[in-house]
């Protein structure tokens, strides 16, 4: 390949790990241009996780020999059979070519050619932020023309090309982590169930899926702001955020998120609602020793609550029996479909500010404004 070709297969590569959407995309276009800006058949891209010592394979692309997987679970490799990563950490080392006909004496390179029926390959150490972050390994056949110090030169610009996509790619990920994720417990966001609600409810339009939500309000917060103060209200937020996302993860891929405030809620797509129920069940259990409690309200298009054609719509009837569990004090959900006044309460028209909480400022269909004996009464 002469200059103008490896130029702009460069501009290729860089523009790949661009416009990758995720860090795997960006990985895979990493190892896949350098496999083609190289002229090989098979590349890899690994990380040096420094706290386990160990080189894990991020990415496998090209001609893969059994037992290899595009994007491995567990295949790394102990640090200190590559020493070349780790001896030069601050520093830019130049990449370097091995051959499967050299002697392999303690190369595991050398027997990892061997054992693929590879013949040579070339390694890029990938330095960020002025250490060392892993490498980049290209390989080809046996057969094939071997790589020359020409080859190694080329690869360790495109190291570093690959070095410059990957800090791109961080900073992305990292901004998404700001975009999507209650700073305070970790947990998703509004924005964040906005979306994945919108996902699964096209998900349930289309074939059926079950999407349930449940919707918290942690009770007593005001009352541990006024009397131990805020920093105290910040740990008791923080201790139901970890008790809500220990429960969420029994429910498959479901998300547990915080609304903000002292509401949060958890969001299912595929378990039943009777999952859904009595995992909220055990949340209100071992929620109880926190604060005043939680009240939760469940909505799940697993139940009898008419058509939902929309997000919006589950929110309301979810909000509904959360505001019918915090007026009734009850120990555990209230259930949507289950529960006869949910879903008119649902349904009674919204006060002009459109406030999520216009429950507690509207009146259940068949009775006038609230009254301080009204089971619907804030202050019951």
């Amino acid at each position: 390949m002469g200059v103008d070709g490896r130029l702009r297969a460069i501009v290729a590569l860089s523009q790949a790990m661009a416009a990758a959407p995720t860090a795997r995309e960006s990985w895979r276009a990493a190892a896949r241009g350098a496999c083609a800006a190289l002229g090989g058949t098979f590349a890899a891209l690994s990380l040096w996780e420094r706290a386990p010592g160990r080189l894990k394979v991020l990415v496998n692309a090209g001609e893969l020999t059994e037992g290899e997987e595009e994007f491995p679970e567990d295949e790394s490799y102990p640090v200190h059979q590559f020493p070349e990563i780790a001896e030069s950490p601050y520093e830019v080392p130049n990449a370097w070519v091995e051959e499967a006909g050299q002697p392999a004496h303690d190369s595991h390179r050398v027997a990892g050619l061997r054992r693929r029926g590879r013949g040579c390959c070339v390694v890029a150490p990938i330095v960020l932020h002025g250490r060392a972050w892993g490498e980049l390994y290209v390989a080809r056949p046996r057969g094939a023309p071997l790589f020359d110090a020409d080859d190694a030169d080329f690869a360790t610009v495109i190291a570093s090309v690959v070095a410059a996509g990957i800090a791109q790619t961080e900073r992305l990920e990292a901004v998404r982590r700001l975009a999507f994720t209650d700073p305070l417990t970790g947990l998703a966001n509004r924005r964040a169930v906005d979306v994945r609600l919108d996902e699964a409810i096209g998900l349930h339009r289309a074939d059926g899926a079950v999407v349930s939500l449940v919707v918290c309000d942690l009770n007593g917060l005001k009352r541990v702001n006024d009397t131990q103060g805020h920093a105290a209200g910040d740990r008791l937020l923080e201790r139901f955020g970890s008790v809500l996302s220990v429960c969420g993860a029994k429910l498959p891929g479901a998300l547990a998120a915080r609304l903000g405030g002292d509401e949060f809620c958890l969001l299912a797509v595929g378990p039943t609602a009777d999952e859904v129920i009595a995992v909220t069940a055990e949340l209100c259990l071992r929620a109880a020793g926190l604060g005043d409690g939680v009240a939760c309200g469940i909505a799940s298009t697993g139940d009898p609550i008419g058509e939902v054609g929309s997000g919006r719509r589950l929110f309301r009837l979810a909000d509904a029996a959360q505001y019918r569990a915090k007026a009734a004090r009850a120990p555990g959900p209230v259930v949507a479909g289950r529960d006869g006044a949910v879903i008119p309460l649902a349904d009674a028209p919204a006060p002009p500010t459109g406030d999520r909480r216009r429950f507690r400022d509207a009146a259940p269909p068949g009775r006038g404004p609230y009254s301080p004996d009204s089971p619907y009464s804030p202050d019951k």
